[in-house]
């Protein structure tokens, strides 16, 4: 693809995210997502997805325990990657760089691409979801979710929310499949 094309490219998808964001976070705005959707999108944090994966192993018999490895490395590693895009892609947050956008309590201030939440709740869904493929119907559900939330909460855009269920989905799948070759 030509550098023009790549460059008309790059610009419609900024314009795209940029009315997608405003467009979920100015009219689809209501009450009742105002009070869920900050509470749900902590589903998709460091707290609540380390403190599955070891209560799972904790809690659970030992053919089923094994998932909550993967599961944290998946975590690990995508976790790792986020960081070293948004280091590498400082993208600023829609709340920060629209005024026009509305802003929740206690918002981030650092960088958005990609979406760290979406990326974890994706980890942890996929993981599970490649050992028993009936949890999809929850599991990946929530994980939509959380994404979503984070376009609402204005903290992202389409884009993050998307790259980071990619990272996510992937990681799981590559901890899912090589663990098992390694005789762990």
């Amino acid at each position: 693809m030509e550098l023009g094309n790549m460059s008309r490219l790059a610009t419609w998808v900024a314009r795209s995210d940029e009315a997608l964001v405003a467009y979920v976070n100015r009219h689809w705005k209501c009450r009742v997502l105002d009070v869920l959707l900050p509470r749900f999108t902590h589903l998709g944090g460091a707290t609540a997805t380390i403190g599955f994966l070891v209560a799972w192993y904790i809690c659970l018999e030992e053919d089923t325990e094994m998932w909550a490895l993967p599961g944290l490395l998946a975590l690990g590693v995508s976790h790792l990657i986020v960081q070293i895009l948004k280091w590498l892609l400082p993208r600023i947050r829609p709340h920060l760089k629209h005024e026009y956008l509305h802003a929740f309590p206690n918002s981030l201030t650092d960088y958005s691409f990609p979406s760290g939440h979406t990326t974890a709740a994706f980890a942890v869904a996929t993981t599970f979801c490649l050992y028993d493929a009936m949890l999809i119907f929850l599991l990946i559900p929530i994980a939509i979710i959380v994404g979503y939330s984070r376009i609402y909460l204005a903290l992202h855009y389409p884009t993050d929310v998307f790259i980071g269920s990619v990272i996510g989905s992937m990681t799981a799948y590559v901890f899912v499949e090589i663990l098992p070759l390694l005789h762990l």
